[in-house]
């Protein structure tokens, strides 16, 4: 009893700070439970098939957490950003890739819901967005619906450079959708992708964007090319074509043109993704304790945590932990409306970090924890590979993010590059 009392029992991915209120601490704990219990042990297959986690969906719907991020006054949870991300960085501390998909579903919520309602909107547009977003949020709350969110093009769109590729031709009642998305997490799980795509017409900018509900099951609606990839495998992120699919007025995610004010004005909502990985680095360094102690279940009773390179070595980690979860909880709490340049470069460097060091904190784990580490039979060689992906992921990639950083560091809003043509 008494060694089984003094086992290494890592706390919840927020690490327990006296700011989180009992709500919060429910759902962390709802995700933890589902986390150690069903998503971690399914983890491996997932992997190896490159099959999408249909069974951890199952189990979030019935939790409830499918409306995590759908407002208390249509049935959801009412999850604002801060409690989202927290929740989302403990499923990814226990399947990356469920974590990774799951934010596509629940941005879809956060972009109609918690931003809508900060944006400007005149009196037609918000009764308009209030007509439409009701048909979404019960589909997700009452009938348990996926919703995903494909950005990629395979350009900067999504990253607010410039219009989408893919268009909505204005039709009566409603739009034709047309274009593709690429690495479109979901693809063919989902039963509603949130599409981003631009209004066409001659002249079109990012202002004319429009975000809109297409049923998977629409005609025109298809899923192509196969999907073998490093890491992430169970998003099964395939490339998603439209051809002239149409959809319905009450179709719109966000009224039209609201979009790229959304994008301005809430820069947090394109960072989402940095939780999965805040996870991920979790878990590698937990393992890694466990590991030492000889309290990996399953394997021989051989402890290594004697030995003061390994000392060292969970030192070093733990540093580089605690420097990356502090950037994502600060982060976590500044998010809002109309952040301040301060506010927005230290985004773009918490985004970067928490990418970069789950990776670092994977390679330090399998270097310590040595050769049995490569071994798929342990999680350790996957979140390797799954952490590696992080710097790759739009909308926000590590280069982006140094890109907007540097830039934003030596100039201020309206300062022009010299080298350009004036």
């Amino acid at each position: 009893m008494a060694a089984e009392a003094a086992r290494y029992v890592p706390s919840h991915i927020a690490g327990n700070p006296r700011w989180l209120t009992d709500e919060q601490r429910a759902l962390i704990e709802l995700a933890a439970r589902l986390g150690r219990e069903k998503f971690a042990p399914r983890a491996p297959r997932y992997d190896r098939d490159a099959s999408f986690p249909f069974e951890n969906y199952d189990d979030l719907r019935e939790a409830g957490l499918l409306g995590i991020c759908v407002p208390k006054a249509y049935g959801g949870l009412g999850a604002d950003f801060t409690t989202y991300v927290l929740v989302s960085a403990e499923i990814g501390r226990h399947c990356g890739a469920t974590a990774l998909t799951f934010n596509m579903h629940a941005s879809s919520c956060l972009w109609s819901g918690l931003i809508g309602d900060q944006l400007e909107m005149t009196p037609a547009q918000r009764a308009d967005h209030e007509r439409c977003r009701v048909l979404h949020f019960q589909s997700i709350v009452r009938d348990g619906k996926v919703y995903a969110q494909p950005f990629s093009e395979g350009g900067a769109a999504a990253a607010g450079k410039a219009p989408f590729g893919t268009l909505a031709t204005r039709v009566e009642d409603g739009y034709l959708v047309h274009g593709r998305k690429i690495f479109a997490s979901l693809a063919g799980a989902a039963d509603v992708y949130g599409v981003l795509c631009t209004l066409d017409k001659p002249g079109a900018t990012q202002r004319d964007s429009l975000y809109l509900a297409v049923p998977a099951d629409a005609e025109g609606v298809t899923v192509t090319g196969d999907w073998d990839p490093l890491g992430m495998r169970g998003t099964v992120s395939r490339t998603l074509q439209f051809d002239n699919v149409f959809v319905p007025e009450n179709a719109r995610l966000l009224p039209e043109g609201l979009y790229a004010q959304a994008a301005t004005r809430f820069p947090h909502m394109f960072a989402t993704l940095s939780p999965t990985y805040m996870g991920i680095a979790q878990a590698a360094y937990d393992f890694t304790v466990q590991y030492l102690r000889a309290e990996v279940p399953g394997m021989p009773p051989v402890t290594r945590r004697q030995y003061p390179t390994k000392q060292i070595a969970v030192a070093q980690m733990r540093v580089l932990l605690e420097q990356t979860r502090a950037l994502f909880l600060q982060n976590a709490r500044d998010a809002g409306i109309d952040p301040d340049k301060d506010t927005r470069m230290r985004l773009y460097a918490a985004h970067y970090t928490i990418m970069e060091n789950a990776n670092e904190l994977c390679r330090l784990a399998i270097r310590t924890c040595g050769g049995q580490a490569m071994l798929k039979s342990l999680p350790l060689e996957r979140m390797y590979r799954d952490s590696r992906c992080g710097s790759l992921m739009l909308p926000w990639t590590a280069e982006l993010c140094l890109d907007r950083l540097g830039r934003e560091c030596l100039y201020e809003g309206g300062e022009r590059d010299e080298n350009l043509e004036p």
